[in-house]
């Protein structure tokens, strides 16, 4: 990227300008692995395509580079190429798209993208820097796009049920016992919608509060207000939820985020666990900086390879039995790693999945 890192340089002077990432996951290799024949010839399919496309999607001033290897980066300068100025976010975003397209048309590869605002390129580390946080900035916002696509369909469905169910209501004379049966569904279904709602919420808060502002909560009292709170849903499966050991600690967690979180756990749980199954909840002082909680289920598990995924937006484990839009354990996880926590998912003892969440113990 030596060569790369001096063009843009001699391009960009010391303005402010948006860096555009492609980067081509076939060409992406270890170093001293030998390149094979079939990926120089991808290399040079890619670089001959968005050759090809510059004049149509790129301005004269612009800056397009490679790596030698999987990294196509392009600068991209204002497109009145006044100095001090730079294109809009929609600039980059259309730009990018349109360079993604021609890539994919004529190499048939999906390139991955991303792009980020950065200054003039004093180091190659520094373009190596900025090149992984264009390539993070792009995979947010895709998950983000992915995500409320999803919750869009989500808000639909218990939408539409409750419409079709008032209307039969208004239109049509129902016994009773039908219309108590219509009543309650449409209810449910907006129970479902609360819930999603609550969910986007949250989402909305924790990008706006300051991290580090959640305070201090009790561990023992969130367990315990986390337990009613899941009983009705525990009874219906008529699941036995079993405390093995809690003890009383400070965390640096507010009592009610915390009683939502494991709420969240507690529920995940329930639902992907076995009719009439067990659940163990347990929580200790883990060493001097964490507590740790450990709900245990006894339902399919979560394979080793979904043992990330399922803690983002909109992803659900491959087992999973029962319908979701990913929310509650993509809070979980947001929620945790705030205040300097972590969570993950193993194989429980009971041969479903148990759930650690480490939260930090607040100062003696």
């Amino acid at each position: 990227m030596t060569s790369l890192c001096r063009k843009l340089r001699a391009h960009t002077d010391d303005q402010q300008v948006p860096l555009l990432v492609l980067r081509v996951r076939e060409l992406a290799r270890s170093a001293g692995v030998p390149v094979s024949a079939g990926e120089r010839a991808l290399a040079r399919r890619c670089l001959h395509a968005l050759t090809e496309a510059r004049g149509r999607l790129l301005r004269t001033g612009d800056v397009l580079g490679h790596d030698g290897g999987a990294h196509i980066v392009v600068a991209l300068l204002s497109p009145a190429r006044e100095r001090e100025c730079v294109a809009a976010p929609t600039d980059c975003r259309a730009t990018l798209v349109r360079l993604a397209t021609a890539l994919r048309i004529a190499t048939g590869v999906q390139p991955e993208t991303g792009w980020t605002i950065v200054p003039a390129f004093s180091s190659l580390r520094r373009l190596h820097q900025a090149v992984e946080e264009a390539l993070r900035h792009g995979a947010g916002e895709r998950e983000r796009h992915a995500f409320f696509t999803s919750i869009g369909h989500e808000l639909r469905t218990p939408l539409t049920a409750i419409r079709g169910y008032l209307e039969t209501l208004l239109d049509e004379e129902l016994d009773a016992e039908t219309a108590r049966r219509f009543l309650e569904t449409a209810q449910g279904e907006a129970a479902r919608m609360g819930r999603l709602v609550d969910g986007l919420h949250e989402l909305a808060l924790l990008d706006s509060e300051a991290r580090g502002g959640e305070g201090e909560g009790d561990l023992l009292v969130a367990l315990a207000a986390a337990l009613d709170a899941v009983m009705p849903a525990a009874g219906g499966r008529r699941t036995v939820i079993t405390q093995l050991s809690w003890e009383r600690r400070r965390v640096m967690l507010s009592t009610d985020r915390l009683t939502q979180i494991l709420i969240n756990v507690m529920e995940n749980a329930i639902k992907h666990g076995r009719d009439a199954g067990r659940i163990f909840v347990s929580a200790s002082q883990l060493n001097d900086r964490y507590a740790e909680i450990r709900v245990d289920d006894d339902g399919p598990g979560v394979p080793s390879g979904e043992r990330v995924a399922v803690f983002m937006l909109e992803r659900r484990g491959v087992n999973a039995r029962s319908q979701g839009n990913g929310l509650g354990l993509a809070l979980v996880r947001l929620m945790i790693e705030r205040i300097g926590g972590e969570v993950d998912v193993v194989r429980s003892s009971l041969g479903g999945a148990r759930f650690h969440l480490r939260v930090p113990l607040a100062p003696v």
